[in-house]
């Protein structure tokens, strides 16, 4: 069948999905697809969740959507003060958007705003890390640093400034402690604010976990603390990007939680409002807010949906489950649990080098030689066989390449719904077992 849809491949016509049974998703001939990955660490409740289904259903019945330059909402006004009441120290204020792209568009505007308001005009430089993502839309992809998304669109980005990622696996060398490497790749921004003008950088972008491109790939102890302090010394602010890994994936219900500071802006989508509707936020420190508040009073920025009333609520009802459920214990549990399976599972295979992450968002690297850990060959097209083949046996799972560098590398991304349970952590490890071997076999490396 013909359609008038541009999808993301043209050459492919995806299958219809027409329903969802908890962390199932079901397509127009009844197979069920076994999701994994949370569609892209979106999911968290599954996909027949039935207090967001009721929350926004009772919204619409009241009202659908009132434009923001006009009105707020009630459930604009209770989801930030739901979100304020457990954000990490030092925010005060919610600016809501409609996904992660948008939010971390707003985060830079924002940055230079606040520069202007304050009387610092010449901070306008950007910094972030190598094999990053921050989305999709043009100032998002520039201070990105996955090189395949950003290649065709470089003549219109704007210029940014990338240092090392905290990648151990790769990057840590042999006569480094964790600590010690940690401390070495965080001083890169120091080196990197001093080159560009210590008057004109406004800020450090950076994902506490990193998601997408480089697979769950977390920092090692004492990071970010020290990314924090160099921020301070040069009045730099920190912009944490937890679109992918915020609101419970990590086990906690910020990631950066886990690393002991705050930013001054941080970035949130995915698991916010769990896909049930478009949304994501930025919560924004309270010095942000009086600079803006006490200056111009005025954000120069906006979109015709953000504080949508019904995505709202749909969010709202969503954090509530997370909290009224306690499923960040499952999160961890779980998290624990899907670690330990794919260890099992794998610990001794010769193509999988590292198995990483926290609570339920888990990355898998893929290796020609594990001893080496030198990477197969992009050509081979590793990942994109593993997500083809996974979904023919009806899992749901995150590949990606270019996770060293932007063209070597294969990884697979879990981040399975927060209500997961110990029989369905089995079928994914055991689907894709099922799917490595088949690939493996098929690239005659059986």
């Amino acid at each position: 069948m013909s359609s008038h849809v541009l999808h993301r491949n043209s050459l492919v016509q995806p299958p219809r999905a027409v329903a969802g049974d908890g962390i199932y998703i079901i397509d127009a001939n009844g197979k069920r697809y076994l999701d994994a990955s949370g569609g892209a660490a979106v999911s968290c409740l599954g996909h027949s969740d039935p207090d967001v289904r009721a929350a926004i259903i009772e919204q619409v019945g009241k009202l659908a959507y009132a434009h923001s330059g006009f009105f707020s909402s009630d459930p604009m006004e209770e989801l930030a003060d739901d979100l304020i009441a457990h954000a990490p120290a030092g925010m005060e204020k919610v600016y809501f958007v409609s996904g992660g792209s948008e939010a971390v568009e707003a985060a830079l505007k924002m940055a230079r705003q606040y520069f202007l308001e304050i009387g610092e005009p010449d901070r306008k430089f950007v910094i972030a890390r190598r094999q990053s993502y921050h989305g999709n839309t043009l100032g998002a992809l520039s201070v990105g640093g996955n090189m395949w998304r950003r290649r065709q669109f470089e003549p219109l980005l704007i210029d940014a400034s990338h240092v090392s990622p905290c990648y151990a696996y790769r990057d840590q060398q042999a006569n480094e402690t964790a600590e010690q490497y940690g401390l070495r790749v965080a001083n890169e921004l120091e080196e990197a604010i001093l080159t560009l003008g210590t008057g004109r950088v406004a800020a450090f972008v950076a994902e506490p976990v990193v998601g997408a491109t480089s697979g769950a790939v977390a920092a090692v102890p004492g990071y970010f603390k020290r990314i924090r302090e160099i921020c301070d010394r040069y009045g730099v602010l920190l912009i944490l990007d937890e679109v992918m890994c915020g609101m419970g994936r990590t086990g906690t219900l910020h990631a950066i939680e886990q690393e002991g500071i705050s930013g001054d802006l941080q970035t949130i989508a995915k698991g916010l409002g769990a896909g049930y509707q478009p949304i994501g936020a930025v919560l924004v420190s309270g010095k942000i807010d009086r600079a803006i508040a006490s200056g111009s009073g005025f954000f120069q920025h906006g979109h015709t949906y953000q504080g949508h009333a019904t995505a709202c609520a749909a969010a709202l009802a969503t954090q509530r489950a997370i909290r009224d459920r306690d499923l960040l214990a499952n999160v961890n549990i779980q998290g624990e649990n899907l670690q330990n399976a794919l260890t099992a599972q794998f610990a001794n295979h010769p193509y999988i080098g590292d198995i990483r992450g926290r609570g339920l968002f888990r990355g898998v690297e893929f290796v020609a030689d594990r001893a080496t850990k030198e990477p197969f060959d992009p050509a081979r097209k590793i990942n994109a066989k593993i997500k083809k083949t996974a979904f023919a046996n009806g899992l749901m799972c995150y590949p990606m390449g270019g996770t060293i560098d932007g063209q070597l590398g294969d990884h697979v991304l879990f981040a399975p719904p927060y209500i997961v349970s110990d029989e369905q952590i089995g079928d994914i490890v055991s689907l894709f077992a099922k799917t490595v071997d088949q690939v493996f076999a098929a690239e005659g490396l059986a």
